[in-house]
């Protein structure tokens, strides 16, 4: 419902100033497909990796390897394949926050902090190698420790603020 009141918004605004919706809207996808010439390349590239890393088994050893030290922080074993995917891969963190509420439920306290876990984190290198990839930047600078210290900052402020609403 509220999406179809925002595209009659929209559309009164367009009628008000009196704008060729449809004329705009080509013009809008005739520019929008030079940008996708140069993402859609190093999205398939990363696509393509991020599936052959997966289907390693990189994952779960990364998972393995991650466990005892995230145990002695006190986080869940559950949480510990979506924390070792988040960063690289959307869809597998889903797959990952799906597998937690299969096994756990989704208002367990694995669920809740799984949620609070994806919603606060992002996939970086995901977003860098497809940003800095498709502009052609190949020295990212501070870009990736930058990254990686607001992923930490966000994984410390969920878990901890999980701890807190949703106790121990």
């Amino acid at each position: 419902m509220p999406v179809a009141i925002l595209i009659l918004l929209l559309l009164l605004c367009a009628a008000v100033r009196r704008v060729n919706v449809f004329e705009a809207f080509r013009e809008g996808a005739a520019q929008a497909l030079p940008l996708m010439k140069t993402i859609l390349p190093t999205l398939a590239v990363f696509s393509a990796a991020m599936a052959l890393f997966r289907e390693s088994g990189a994952f779960g050893m990364l998972a393995s390897f991650l466990s005892p030290i995230l145990g002695t922080l006190g986080v869940e074993s559950a949480l510990v394949p979506l924390l070792a995917v988040r960063p690289f891969s959307g869809s597998a963190a889903l797959a990952a926050l799906t597998d937690v509420f299969t096994q756990y439920g989704p208002d367990s306290r694995a669920g809740l902090t799984a949620s609070v876990l994806l919603g606060s984190s992002e996939t970086i290198f995901y977003t860098l190698a497809l940003y800095f990839g498709s502009v052609g930047i190949k020295k990212t600078r501070f870009a990736v420790p930058a990254a990686l210290a607001a992923l930490l900052t966000s994984v410390v402020t969920g878990l901890l603020f999980s701890s807190l609403f949703f106790g121990t």
